[in-house]
């Protein structure tokens, strides 16, 4: 393998001196920098061009969000890996936004640090589980169906289509007139995007409805 540039940023000293005296045991690393905020590090890195970053969340003269933003801006192809205690929402997601490629905690091994670099410099990413989990469930919920946009009175009136009741049996079973159910069904043949009750009827079973 060729011999990876890495740059460290944290503002803790201790943090950068036992990432180095490790990684440097590695022959296929090469640490050309180190920088202690957010904003040193854009500076150093514009003139170093590093291959992958470890990169600090939390630091007081620029954070990790930031200057990850700004490193990707000018420096596109270097790999940013986020090593962090942190991963709430309010770092986790702005981080992965603002262009960083791997995203581990702190609580991770030597080892796989050492192979997280190794993946993010072939153009592998490694997310944290728990990350990984909080991502795919922000996923999930940008997924908007199309019976998401029913009102529950249409809901229900849907549901019971789907049991294959009629109009007036609607009716009966939610006590309304029969002039209110074909206005619901007409309202939600419209937000399904479907022409007739049988497909309607086919939808709210697909989709567990009923």
């Amino acid at each position: 393998m060729e011999t990876i540039k890495l740059f460290l940023v944290d503002d803790h000293d201790m943090v950068r001196r036992g990432l180095s005296s490790y990684l440097i045991t590695e022959p296929a690393f090469e640490i050309i920098g180190e920088a202690s905020s957010g904003n040193d590090a854009v500076q150093r890195v514009r003139e170093l061009k590093p291959d992958v970053i470890l990169m600090d969340l939390i630091m007081e003269d620029g954070n990790g969000i930031e200057a990850t933003r700004e490193i990707i801006k000018f420096h596109p192809n270097c790999k940013i890996i986020i090593l962090t205690s942190f991963y709430d929402d309010e770092q986790v997601f702005p981080a992965i936004e603002a262009g960083a490629f791997s995203y581990v905690l702190k609580t991770a091994s030597a080892e796989e640090i050492t192979s997280t670099i190794k993946k993010a410099y072939t153009g592998e990413s490694v997310i944290e589980s728990k990350v990984a989990q909080k991502m795919m469930n922000r996923f999930r919920g940008s997924q908007r169906l199309p019976h998401d946009d029913l009102t529950p009175r249409e809901r229900e009136v849907l549901i019971l289509i789907g049991e294959g009741k009629t109009n007036q049996e609607i009716g009966d079973t939610l006590f309304i007139g029969i002039k209110t159910v074909k206005t619901h069904v007409s309202n939600i043949l419209s937000k399904l995007n479907v022409t007739d009750r049988t497909q309607a009827a086919i939808y709210a079973n697909r989709n567990n409805l009923t």
